[in-house]
């Protein structure tokens, strides 16, 4: 692209190192609150960095897909990346760092991470090659209303009224228990479910949205991004009422809300950054060239070392966290975040040489 979106970069940037940072804490019992996800209805700022993620791959569809035809090819390319980033979460998954190198299949769990990326990218990349912001905007609406509905409303199959409590009277929840069976995180709902796609779908496209505004709008892009985040925000509010904020169902208001805070902080990078020519967080920029290779390499890497053992009880993460850290810091919180820090400034560190070396990796 001629003329790059620089804060478009550093905000990709930015959810990977998030989401690199409250993967990988010390100790999963001694966490500081901001770094957890919410237990049910609600939200934490580790909340809002997957949809945050989703909306970037939106924006990022709107430049990369802008005056292409949907052909053969173009329609090739798109389920290529999309088959890439599912099998990545497969492998993920299904890896083990021992011999036999792989979980039994009947323990591998389905969704995740990787593969909703790679779904919601491919629906999302073929909306945008065939209709214009206003179709998309409808298409927003009916999955978020029709979503809503069929969480509260639709009877189960036994008779029971749904709600939005965990389980079991739980539309998204009772889908994929009956369907992915023991193949989810955990036994009675997986937050990258089966019906949950649909409404991750929606995240996705307002954030194709916001990039034909960056696109095609040459006055006052900054006010309208606010303003529009403003107004997600308050309808985002206003739906909790009815339908709780709720990452692990991606509800409609937890929709509107992280789009809203997303299209809030886009308008201020994009204001400071583009506009401005203020020049900050060029490391974002490094994370955020590489995105699904660093993405890809924590969660490989950090898999391995909790498995990986240096003794009969002892893996390599725990020895690491042990020796280096709560024998130096004596707060659990601080050792723990101490160690995600590390982590993260690891990830910088290989990111900065690759962008160097102009070394970009795309899936």
């Amino acid at each position: 692209m001629k003329n790059r979106v620089e804060s478009i970069d550093v905000l990709r940037g930015v959810t990977i190192i998030a989401m690199i940072l409250v993967n990988n804490p010390g100790n999963w019992s001694h966490i500081y609150a901001p770094l957890r996800h919410a237990d049910w209805h609600g939200y934490t700022p580790t909340d809002l960095i997957f949809p945050f993620f989703l909306f970037i791959v939106g924006v990022s569809i709107s430049f990369a897909y802008n005056n292409k035809i949907g052909n053969f090819i173009t329609y090739k390319k798109i389920f290529i990346r999309s088959l890439k980033l599912i099998g990545l979460g497969l492998f993920l998954g299904w890896f083990l760092p021992y011999f036999p190198f792989f979980k039994p299949f009947d323990q591998v769990r389905f969704p995740g991470v990787l593969q909703r990326i790679g779904i919601v990218f491919f629906v999302a990349a073929i909306l945008n090659l065939h209709f214009n912001w206003k179709i998309l905007t409808g298409i927003v609406i009916t999955l978020l209303v029709g979503y809503f509905l069929w969480m509260g409303f639709v009877p189960l199959p036994n008779g029971d009224l749904p709600t939005f409590n965990r389980a079991p009277n739980n539309w998204a929840n009772y889908i994929d228990v009956h369907v992915l069976k023991n193949h989810t995180w955990k036994k009675d709902y997986d937050p990258e479910g089966l019906l949950s796609t649909l409404p991750a779908i929606a995240t996705t496209l307002i954030g194709v949205l916001i990039g034909k505004i960056l696109l095609f709008q040459y006055h006052l892009k900054t006010i309208k991004l606010f303003i529009i985040g403003v107004f997600l925000l308050v309808f985002g509010y206003v739906w909790n009422l009815w339908f709780p904020i709720n990452k692990a169902i991606w509800s409609s208001s937890f929709v509107l809300i992280t789009a809203g805070w997303a299209s809030i902080l886009i308008s201020i990078l994009y204001f400071l950054i583009d506009k401005k020519g203020i020049t900050f967080g060029t490391i974002f920029k490094y994370v955020g060239s590489n995105a699904i290779l660093i993405f890809f390499m924590s969660g490989f890497i950090a898999k391995s070392f909790y498995l990986i053992k240096i003794s009969e009880k002892t893996s390599i993460h725990s020895w690491l966290y042990k020796n280096i850290y709560t024998n130096f810091i004596y707060s659990d919180k601080l050792a723990s975040f101490c160690y995600a820090i590390t982590v993260v400034s690891f990830y910088c560190i290989i990111s900065y040489v690759l962008y160097k070396k102009k070394i970009f990796i795309k899936v």
